[in-house]
């Protein structure tokens, strides 16, 4: 600043006293002191412009910068973390791989002990073999039991119609023999009465006797004849009722006969059941095979083995974990943002990942999906603000973000990446 109007009158005064200004020490100082800073300092008013302009430039991008972008440092990256447990009991006789040890998909990592599975295993096949014999046996009496049936069957019939033939055989012969008993008879009666009426005629000498003996004759073979014909009735009325009894007969072997596709019913069911044992002795063959194949524990996955709790000579049970494998070439991050921030937010947008482990190397990525709801809803005692002491909290959104790259086999080969790693994603929302 220059000097004030009340200093004006002493420096006039000295002026006029004939003193410069220049000669007087004190005076010079005294002006030099009263005289502005950019007097003094001719540069520092364009320096102190631009230090203006920058300071409005930088506040303008960072106003810019948090519009378009949204951070958070509640975040971390997340993998799949593959337990690996023992499917069946056993002692353990080898164990390979150790915590922090790099395996691949189908390395051996535990053996249990497989003697008892193989002797499982023996015994079902031999049930197995056995099985199948038996239904062989079963089946080839099926083709037999059904031939004889219907043989059986046949025959039955045959003997059924020939029984009956014989029946209508017989009562035709009874009723030929009964006409013929009345013809006989008939004859006989009329020669009978010729006798008696000869005998007369006899007694008056009005015939021979050669005649009357001829009569007498013809009588007693006309008697003769109905006694024959009788017994030819009687022989036929026999053979008529041997005849029924065949029919009975061939009856009973028709009913015998028709029972048979039951028997042959009955073979097929055991061939079936035999089969069914076939089948259950091979499904219990397979579960041998299968257990004897779970002595051996293979990693389901690339990765880095972790939480090892297996020992050599350990007794492991089914489902007990033995150890877990982490593969590295699949993680991601779960970012847990205010919900104030995600207004703009849509999967699809770039992040910029910052990894705290490496400083400021930074790692690009995407969006992929915004959590179904906040993270106080997924835990075991969720909040329940019908209490009447509700306090409203900024809740927080899982997000989860993609490594760009991460598709490819040999994103994070290096192994920079684990889960649990704290990260600052930043993401362009606008």
């Amino acid at each position: 600043m220059g000097p004030s109007i009340t200093d004006q009158p002493e420096i006039e005064q000295r002026r006029t006293q004939g003193i410069e200004e220049h000669h007087d020490p004190e005076v010079v100082h005294l002006e030099e002191d009263r005289r502005g800073f950019f007097k003094k300092h001719p540069a520092a008013r364009p320096l102190v412009f631009l230090m203006t302009i920058a300071a409005v430039l930088l506040v303008g991008w960072f106003w810019w910068k948090i519009r378009h972008w949204e951070s958070t440092d509640d975040a971390q990256i997340d993998g799949h973390i593959y337990p690996t447990s023992a499917r069946v009991g056993g002692q353990v006789i080898r164990v390979n791989f150790d915590d922090g040890q790099i395996v691949h998909r189908g390395d051996v990592l535990v053996t249990i002990d497989p003697k008892d599975y193989q002797v499982a295993v023996e015994r079902a096949q031999a049930d197995y073999q056995n099985a199948l014999a038996e239904a062989q046996a079963a089946q080839y009496g099926v083709p037999v039991q059904s031939v004889g049936s219907t043989s059986q069957i046949r025959s039955a019939s045959a003997d059924m119609a020939s029984a009956v033939s014989g029946v209508v055989a017989a009562q035709k012969q009874a009723d030929a023999a009964r006409e013929q008993i009345l013809e006989a008879q008939a004859n006989a009666q009329k020669l009978n009465t010729d006798v008696e009426r000869y005998r007369q005629l006899l007694s008056k000498r009005e015939i021979a006797q050669q005649q009357f003996d001829q009569v007498v004759a013809a009588a007693t073979a006309a008697n003769a004849t109905v006694s024959a014909r009788q017994a030819a009735l009687a022989a036929a009325e026999a053979q008529t009722k041997m005849a029924e009894s065949r029919v009975e007969q061939a009856n009973a072997e028709m009913r015998n006969a028709n029972a048979t596709p039951n028997m042959v019913a009955a073979t097929k069911s055991k061939a079936a059941a035999a089969e069914a044992q076939v089948l259950r002795s091979k499904a219990a063959l397979d579960q041998a095979q299968l257990n004897l194949s779970y002595t051996t524990i293979v990693a389901p996955v690339d990765g880095v083995v972790g939480k090892r709790s297996v020992q050599v000579g350990s007794n492991v049970s089914p489902g007990q974990d033995l150890m877990a494998v982490v593969p590295l070439n699949d993680v991601w991050v779960t970012a847990n943002f205010k919900e104030t921030q995600l207004e703009h937010m849509r999967p699809g947008q770039l992040v910029r990942i910052k990894v705290d482990t490496y400083g400021g190397r930074k790692w690009n990525g995407h969006v992929t999906s915004i959590g179904g709801a906040s993270g106080s809803k997924f835990s075991l005692l969720p909040p329940e603000n019908a209490t009447g002491n509700y306090v409203k909290v900024v809740q927080r959104i899982p997000v989860r973000i993609d490594f760009d790259g991460n598709d490819k086999p040999d994103f994070n080969q290096d192994g920079l990446l684990r889960p649990g790693m704290s990260v600052e994603p930043n993401a362009k929302v606008r």
